[in-house]
């Protein structure tokens, strides 16, 4: 998948791992974080890498708990 990836863009060598464009997102409250979270941390999954996204060895879906609310303060 990353090789296909790559070849397709001219500038890449091999694999294209992360996406090239700037889009950025402003999270402006707990709730757009937590959207945001879950949709990291449910791409594996989306993949079918993993069953669950706390499987993925390299997501932080780990540490992060349902009962612990978001508690940052803006």
């Amino acid at each position: 998948m990353l090789e296909r990836a790559g070849k397709s863009k001219g500038n890449i060598f091999k694999y294209q791992f992360w996406q090239h464009h700037n889009k950025p997102i402003e999270l402006w409250m707990p709730s757009v974080i937590k959207q945001k979270l879950d949709y990291i941390h449910n791409n594996p999954v989306e993949s079918s890498f993993v069953i669950h996204p706390e499987d993925w060895k390299y997501s932080s879906a780990k540490n992060f708990n349902e009962e612990v609310p978001l508690n940052w303060d803006f």
